[in-house]
């Protein structure tokens, strides 16, 4: 910061600072600080705030790319972070992403895509897709997600995003778990998408690209609202459920989409609802007690929907 900031008139300081990329120093604070004007106190304490922000989110980032910037100084220049959004919702398909940077790039708010609000990813994908050397796209449909069941639908899309890449990668690392069928070296970290910068890059733009295929598909089958929920099992699409039916988006094998059909039996119905509506412990103790008693005319899925019912209700009270 040059010496003459003492004096600057206090418009000119804010002015030097007006945008939220002007860059604050200590020395620039402590400046700051030491004058006496009114207004430029005020200054001071807004700048200090932004440069405490931007000092965690260096440190914030720093941590993120530290596996990167081990492989990059060895020498390995196309690493692939890689991560898949959409295992939980009722409805369409599996997602995943792989996102392979130029050697040493850093990007300020690359988070996990579920921390990021809609505005935030959006920025955040344009920026990745601006500085990318490479993006992947992979799907796994869902006849494949009821067919190989959810987990390995998961697995399907990340191989198929890697090999979408338009050059090989000579590193993967991955969220949670090891691809198989991938030649490369991979690390798999768990919650990658919160810790490392590659994979949360990769989370950001399967999240934005499923979203827009949900928003698609809410055009095909306008009685669901997937484009408020994006297919994920909130109160809004279950009643659509109850009422329609499942689409051909909807994923059969989940057993919840029967249960919201009315598939199961009467007897699961009735407990679920006592459950449900249950304010006590007394009465939880007493639908427990009933519950063990006629485990022989429930479906052995429907006693494992009912026990996890009954867990979350003691919990809960």
């Amino acid at each position: 910061m040059p010496p003459s900031l003492s004096k600057l008139s206090i418009e000119e300081i804010r002015e030097r600072f007006a945008s939220a990329d002007a860059h604050v120093t200590p020395q620039a604070l402590n400046k700051l600080k030491r004058d006496p004007r009114h207004g430029v106190r005020q200054l001071y304490e807004a700048l200090k705030k932004r440069y405490e922000r931007d000092s965690a989110e260096r440190t914030r980032l720093d941590a993120m790319l530290n596996f990167e910037r081990v492989l990059w100084r060895a020498g390995v220049q196309h690493i692939a972070g890689v991560d898949e959004v959409g295992m939980g919702p009722l409805a369409g398909p599996v997602i995943a992403a792989a996102v392979i940077f130029p050697p040493h790039t850093e990007l300020p708010g690359i988070d996990d895509s579920k921390r990021l609000d809609l505005e935030q990813r959006l920025d955040a994908e344009r920026r990745i897709r601006g500085a990318a050397t490479a993006i992947g796209i992979g799907v796994a449909d869902v006849a494949e997600i009821d067919s190989v069941n959810i987990y390995h639908a998961g697995l399907l899309a990340m191989r198929r995003a890697l090999e979408a890449l338009p050059l090989r990668p000579q590193h993967v690392l991955v969220d949670a778990r090891t691809i198989p069928g991938v030649e490369a070296p991979q690390n798999c970290f768990n919650k990658g998408d919160g810790i490392d910068f590659s994979i949360a890059a990769a989370s950001i733009v399967a999240k934005t690209h499923r979203d827009r295929l949900m928003d698609e598909l809410a055009l095909q089958f306008p009685l669901y609202g997937f484009e408020r929920h994006k297919g994920y099992s909130t109160p809004e699409h279950q009643a659509a459920i109850s009422a329609h039916g499942p689409c051909r988006i909807h994923r059969r094998s989940f057993t919840f989409i029967r249960e919201l059909c009315g598939e199961y039996s009467a007897l699961f119905y009735d407990l679920k609802g006592r459950l449900d509506a249950a304010a006590a412990h007394a009465d939880l103790q007493a639908l427990d007690d009933e519950l063990a008693a006629c485990t022989s005319a429930l479906a052995e899925h429907e006693q494992r929907k009912l026990k996890l019912v009954l867990s979350r209700r003691w919990k809960a009270l």
